[in-house]
């Protein structure tokens, strides 16, 4: 795939990454209803709007390559391996902040080429922030109908290092992590939007270490690469995505000073 191709298709996932931030929208601004699926994680009626509005333009935009989103219908290993392009979505990344209603919620929207992301989108409706990259077109932040500016990690971590930590999942090995780092300023945040914090230089690092899935990363970590950032797993590894049955990642860091071990603190 070319660069005018991956442009034209990072162009078009930005837009129907909006419209279905403007279905969830519709959904946020008036009662709905939660059920728990199966791993007793919330579900709204606004992650199937979204995902109906995603699968439906993906299909008009790019009808060969395949979708795999925490919405879809479990697709065998067998199947998924013979893939070589496939989107992967997640159409609302913070479910659990969408139901408080703090705004921190997102659509992610990647796709991804022998197991690693090369286009990613990360939008936030109820903020109108919309991060997205490409592999070798930079990664870009737009607010609103604002012109979108070009972003970049903080490649040296500051002396008080900025950790970005979750909003709804905190745990011993986060209060850990924490206390090994020494000084530091944590900002909390929902979704997605820990990672582009780190892809924008507002915070240094994101440490994951609890569970996540492959939908819940891949869009962040194009934008973050393409930022100059790093997504790695514990040996500081770069994830990758497809290469198992599971779906769930392991812990993972997110950073942009490259310089530095951070498994060092765990």
């Amino acid at each position: 795939m070319n660069h005018a191709e991956l442009k034209a298709l990072l162009e078009g996932s930005v837009k129907l990454a909006k419209e279905a931030g403007e279905r969830i929208m519709t959904i946020y601004d008036r009662d709905f209803s939660v059920v728990k699926k199966d791993d007793n994680s919330p579900v709204t009626e606004a992650d199937m709007a979204a995902h109906a509005v995603i699968d439906d333009g993906l299909e008009d935009m790019a009808p060969d390559y395949p979708l795999l989103s925490e919405e879809s219908a479990a697709i065998p290993f067998e199947d998924r391996a013979r893939w070589e392009y496939y989107w992967l979505v997640d159409p609302l990344d913070g479910t659990r902040e969408f139901i408080k209603r703090n705004g921190e919620f997102t659509v992610n929207i990647a796709l991804i080429h022998e197991h690693r992301a090369i286009l990613g989108v990360v939008y936030a409706p109820a903020l109108s922030l919309c991060y997205y990259g490409a592999q070798g077109l930079g990664a870009f932040k737009q607010d609103g109908d604002k012109p979108p500016v070009a972003i970049h990690v903080q490649s040296r971590h500051r002396d008080k290092v900025v950790v970005a930590g979750s909003r709804s999942h905190r745990g011993e090995s986060l209060d850990r992590f924490l206390t090994n780092l020494g000084e530091h300023e944590l900002l909390s945040m929902g979704s997605a939007l820990k990672s582009c914090l780190v892809a924008e230089g507002a915070a240094d690092i994101y440490p994951r270490l609890g569970p996540t899935s492959e939908w819940d990363t891949a869009a962040a970590q194009c934008i973050v690469e393409e930022a100059g950032g790093s997504l790695t797993d514990m040996q500081m590894q770069t994830l990758l995505y497809n290469t198992k049955e599971s779906l769930l990642n392991p812990h993972f860091f997110v950073f942009g000073d490259n310089s530095v071990d951070w498994s060092q603190y765990l």
